[in-house]
């Protein structure tokens, strides 16, 4: 994976997983990988990727379930027209 430089890591790694909640790849209920499935994947430091999931619950996109896991929540309609 190819990294901007001035962006923070976490910040890029948030990007795509919203987008992969956003475009439906994650429906609402599923379970988003965890730490160890994002340092293997994204390559980063566990730390980086418990940020991650930390900031997608933050933003309402994920919601923690204790000895579970994350998952991502019901997205809010959005207006049409």
């Amino acid at each position: 994976m190819e990294w901007e430089p001035d962006v923070p890591r976490w910040r890029q790694i948030y990007a795509i997983l919203e987008e992969r909640i956003v475009d439906g790849t994650y429906p609402p209920g599923t379970q988003l990988p965890g730490v160890l499935a994002l340092h293997e994947e994204f390559g980063v430091a566990q730390m980086t990727a418990r940020r991650v999931l930390t900031e997608l619950r933050a933003a309402g996109l994920a919601q923690m379930q204790p000895g579970v896991g994350t998952f991502v929540t019901e997205l809010p309609e959005r207006p049409k027209g």
